[in-house]
């Protein structure tokens, strides 16, 4: 499973565009209601960090994967929430602003977390371990790709309101695009290892997929947080950072294993197709609620 020129160049590209297009939608006033009420980012680093790798391992061991399969899975487990969990976001009209700090938060944690839980795991599920060196340049690339533009963004609504209003819409339907594109992509290029391997860690990588969306969206429910606050941290929870798992396993310099690449590239597939369907309940069930309320309104 190489990197092909499409992932290499387009998605890069595709980033850029949709964490521009998110920053737009942003103001800064977003930003200072989070870090006055900071309990949302708390639960949500709890549930990131404890909750999912547990059931995660869980999930793993009465599965009886292969040990490079189960090392991919942890992976996966401990790698941060990937750029494209705030457009899902933003897509189900969740809190914007919280995604994007969990985005950035999470991959700060990742620089402990992922080094712990992979070498966990190796000693685990090859009975000896081994020391994983840990490669800043790729957080710096993450942050410079994800987190500049959408700052651009926000800049520009703070400077240039009305000019930030203008290009939203074009802006966001072009990272609408770009994310389909992406995916197919995705799909085409992957199909013979999604036959492959599909039949053996699909089911495991669905089963961590649909618990972590669970648990990220009923704790925060739960805690009687905003039903935006809960949407924000589920779709942190959902999706990961897999081309930086992926890009861990494969590296000659790291683990250098392409089988501890197959959970998170057949995840990665799952999840955005899950996420989206989630997006599409969510914005249901909100347009139904509207109605009704409305009605009742009317009604009174």
């Amino acid at each position: 499973m190489q990197s092909s020129a499409t992932f290499n160049i387009f998605l890069p590209v595709a980033l850029v565009i949709i964490m521009l297009g998110l920053g737009l939608s942003l103001k800064l006033q977003d930003f200072s209601r989070i870090v006055s009420r900071p309990k949302a980012i708390l639960v949500a680093l709890v549930v990131q960090i404890l909750l999912l790798p547990a059931i995660c391992f869980g999930i793993v061991s009465v599965s009886a994967l292969p040990p490079a399969m189960a090392v991919g899975m942890m992976l996966l487990a401990a790698s941060p929430g990937g750029p494209s969990a705030v457009l899902y976001t933003h897509l189900a009209k969740g809190d914007t602003a919280l995604s994007l700090t969990l985005t950035a938060i999470n991959s700060l944690v990742a620089l402990v977390s992922v080094p712990l839980i992979t070498n966990f795991s190796l000693l685990h599920f090859y009975g000896a371990g081994q020391v994983i060196p840990l490669q800043i340049e790729k957080f710096l690339q993450f942050f410079a790709l994800a987190l500049v533009p959408a700052s651009i963004g926000i800049a520009i609504q703070h400077r240039y309101p009305a000019l930030a209003d203008r290009m939203e819409s074009p802006v966001k339907l072009l990272a609408m695009l770009f994310l389909a594109v992406v995916v197919l992509f995705a799909v085409i290029g992957q199909w013979d290892l999604i036959v492959t391997w599909g039949p053996i860690v699909g089911l495991a990588a669905l089963a961590y997929n649909l618990a972590s969306m669970a648990v990220g969206y009923a704790v925060p429910l739960l805690l009687r947080f905003e039903r935006r606050q809960a949407i924000a941290i589920a779709m942190a929870t959902v999706i990961h950072n897999a081309a930086f798992v992926i890009t861990l396993a494969l590296s000659e310099y790291l683990l250098n294993n392409a089988e501890m690449a197959v959970p998170p590239a057949l995840y990665a597939l799952i999840a955005y197709i899950t996420a989206g369907v989630f997006v599409f309940v969510l914005n249901r069930s909100g347009r139904y609620a509207r109605s009704t309320a409305r009605s009742d309104r009317n009604a009174a």
